[in-house]
């Protein structure tokens, strides 16, 4: 499993159905996603479980992370953020114990897209800006003892679309996709899945974590 061919194969199809790991799996593996479902997440964003590949590894779980726009804004007094669309992220757990990763090495394959305005989509610097995003969030994220990553790779594309004729929809719409992937080098994900929210988050236009907004001039 390449880390260019896992980051492809990310898609929007999958079913948000509840995928829990056999008793049959591994125990690294089970102590993967018990983690994954532990991960700290910033208020506006939430998971859940949902239906994982079924023939990419012997061994998969995936997870679905939404933006909660109505959360974030309470949080932040009243501030929402830049963005107003809808945005979305799916991470997959993928192991496969007689692969080259090895037993004690766990392939993580992610997706985001996420609505842009047309200013933000239309700016060149933007892919790279989201991809610094997901790098400095998993150096923050997994900089403990026992917790890393390796191989990361994928692309980030910012697109717009005109619709014409009898097709239903805005008539144009921008949005930004990230597909990437990476090894995890222990089987404690909460952190890869924390730094995976953040760029969620990010991409989404929310406020940073913890901020409010500022009051306005002269105390008003």
């Amino acid at each position: 499993m390449s880390p260019d061919s896992s980051a492809d194969t990310v898609t929007t199809d999958t079913t948000d159905t509840t995928d829990t790991p056999s008793t049959d799996a591994p125990v690294s593996f089970r102590e993967a996603v018990e983690s994954m479902a532990a991960a700290d997440l910033r208020a506006g964003i939430s998971l859940t479980d949902i239906r994982a590949p079924q023939r990419l590894a012997p061994y998969s779980h995936a997870v679905g992370l939404e933006v909660d726009r109505i959360t974030a804004a309470q949080q932040a007094d009243g501030w929402v953020g830049d963005g107003d669309g809808d945005a979305f992220g799916r991470l997959i757990l993928l192991h496969d114990p007689a692969g080259d990763e090895g037993p004690g090495l766990m392939r993580l394959v992610a997706y985001i897209q996420a609505d842009m305005d047309a200013a933000t989509v239309g700016d060149p610097l933007l892919p790279d800006v989201a991809w610094e995003w997901l790098t400095d969030g998993l150096d923050g994220q997994l900089s403990g003892p026992g917790v890393g990553y390796k191989d990361l790779g994928g692309t980030v594309t910012s697109t717009t679309s005109v619709r014409h004729g009898d097709i239903g929809g805005p008539p144009r719409a921008h949005q930004l996709e990230m597909r990437a992937s990476w090894s995890a080098t222990g089987t404690d994900l909460s952190g890869h899945v924390a730094a995976f929210s953040e760029v969620l988050a990010s991409v989404a236009g929310l406020p940073p974590a913890g901020v409010a907004a500022l009051p306005s001039r002269g105390g008003h």
